[in-house]
């Protein structure tokens, strides 16, 4: 039987649904790896990413900022402090996407960690430079902008950080805390405009 035979209208319309549960059980997985990031259970976090970056290794979050699969499990690999399987997914993350800005950052994190100091440095400087440029565009979108670090306090930790040319200990805390704080802000725009839009607001 030939394969235009085979493809019917039923078969298509099954082929569409599939893909489509697919992809919303891999969102759900990037959702809960974040979940677990953010309320300190990496190891939970590595099972839930791996299981999504194996559907789909290109997978970005379909927010405002769109941040790829692999540069959570990067993170969550740091942070179990499997290093080598940290670079490897980083290093795609950014090969994918050259501005995925955390994935820059974590994979600044971990080469410092392994001993690739000055490259290590400037990944997590690109990454810093690259969430605040974010920002920076992000705010000054009169519309939807306002809620985006309203009051500076990522882009000012970012400025100091930058500025102040930290030695490495110092340099790590303040990455990983402007990490942590970018995607969370995220989430937290996301639940204000959930919020407004049950209330009926803009």
């Amino acid at each position: 039987m030939k394969i235009k035979q085979l493809l019917t209208p039923t078969c298509l319309s099954a082929l569409v649904y599939l893909s489509g549960c697919a992809g919303i059980q891999v969102g759900g997985d990037v959702q809960a790896g974040r979940n677990a990031l953010q309320t300190g259970r990496p190891n939970d976090a590595v099972g839930y990413l791996t299981r999504a970056a194996d559907v789909d290794p290109t997978y970005k979050t379909p927010y405002r900022v769109p941040v790829g699969v692999l540069a959570y499990l990067g993170r969550a690999y740091y942070e179990t402090g499997r290093d080598g399987e940290a670079r490897n997914a980083l290093e795609k993350a950014v090969s994918l996407n050259k501005d995925d800005s955390l994935a820059h950052l974590y994979l600044g994190l971990t080469l410092l960690r392994t001993g690739d100091r000055d490259r290590g440095r400037k990944e997590i400087e690109n990454g810093l430079k690259g969430i605040h440029e974010t920002l920076e565009y992000i705010a000054s979108d009169n519309i939807y902008g306002f809620n985006w670090d309203p009051a500076r306090t990522i882009r000012s930790d970012i400025e100091k950080t930058l500025a102040t040319k930290l030695d490495d200990s110092p340099l790590v805390v303040a990455a990983v805390r402007i990490g942590s704080e970018f995607d969370e802000e995220i989430d937290k725009v996301r639940r204000q405009g959930a919020g407004r839009r049950r209330g009926g607001g803009g």
